[in-house]
């Protein structure tokens, strides 16, 4: 029941293409503009668990199978969002910068099931979205703060993905992505923003849907669908998981795109349908997507002998 709750929070990250944050031309990224990139992220989570800290009770996840701990550790990543758009607002302040205002969302959670389901999916992103701008972040003081976020929010996806019953370290290595695929995900939730809001150098690519249950495993078929849209003669199906980027050449069944879940995929996993067959993905080479499935680790390995 788990995995059905949280195949339908991740389909729902697509639901809509629609984006309501301003952006501006694509040009060279700034710290300013990941501060303001990391704070509309932060935005949202703080709404986003606000919202259920504030409407569902103890006793309502406690009535859904979760248990009591579980609801005073959301009480504490609430705590937790808080502050990270407290500190990211000051360190903009602090550059001269006005700090982007707070959106308004629209979460297709019901109850605690699928809210626990959908937080899992948002924090996996959360993590990668800081991971993959640590790069480009020029100041020394600005790369701290936001590398302590991304440690924080790592350990709320530990924690979401434990209480849903999944392997929270699926993953050796934590997967990271650009701001154009964290943006393309985030986007659907945004319906309306300040029209005084700094826009954001950022784009969405064109929506990719799975369109079968989760979780998968390696070597199984796995289908995609990219609606009315039309794609083109020579394509890849492209899997990020952790440290691995792998391309996989694609079976194609009228508006059905399948391709086989490569070994190198575990835990959550971004799945793009790239223009090549590449093992670090330029923004260039995405079709569509990301799309996002959950993918069940082999069983752990280790040598006791070695020291």
């Amino acid at each position: 029941m788990k995995s059905f709750i949280k195949s339908a929070a991740t389909a729902a990250l697509l639901a809509s293409t629609v984006s309501a944050v301003p952006v501006k031309r694509q040009a060279a990224i700034t710290d300013a503009d990941i501060l303001q990139y990391a704070l509309t992220l932060e935005h949202l989570e703080n709404v986003f668990y606000k919202g259920a800290v504030s409407t569902m009770s103890q006793e309502d996840f406690v009535n859904a199978g979760f248990t009591a701990d579980y609801y005073n550790n959301l009480k504490y990543i609430s705590h937790d969002e808080e502050a990270h758009v407290e500190a990211l607002t000051a360190g903009l302040i602090a550059a001269g910068a006005s700090p982007v205002a707070a959106c308004e969302y629209k979460f297709p959670y019901t109850d605690p099931m699928s809210f626990v389901a959908l937080a899992s999916v948002l924090e996996g992103v959360g993590t990668a979205a800081y991971l993959g701008a640590a790069p480009s972040i020029t100041s020394k003081t600005y790369l701290g703060i936001a590398g302590s976020i991304l440690v924080t929010e790592a350990l709320h996806t530990a924690v979401q993905r434990f209480n849903l019953g999944e392997v929270a370290p699926a993953n050796p290595y934590g997967s990271s992505l650009g701001l154009n695929e964290v943006y393309t995900l985030a986007a659907a939730f945004i319906t309306s923003c300040p029209s005084t809001n700094a826009p954001l150098p950022v784009k969405a690519f064109p929506g990719l849907t799975a369109t079968q249950g989760i979780p998968t495993s390696e070597g199984i078929p796995f289908t995609f669908s990219v609606g009315d849209a039309m794609v083109p003669g020579d394509f890849f199906v492209t899997f990020v998981s952790g440290l691995s980027t792998t391309s996989v050449a694609p079976t194609v069944s009228g508006s059905t795109i399948s391709a086989l879940v490569p070994a190198t995929a575990m835990g959550q996993t971004y799945v793009l349908l790239t223009s090549t067959n590449t093992t670090a993905i330029a923004d260039s080479d995405v079709l569509f997507g990301p799309a996002i499935i959950e993918v069940t680790p082999p069983s752990p390995t280790f040598d006791v002998s070695e020291q």
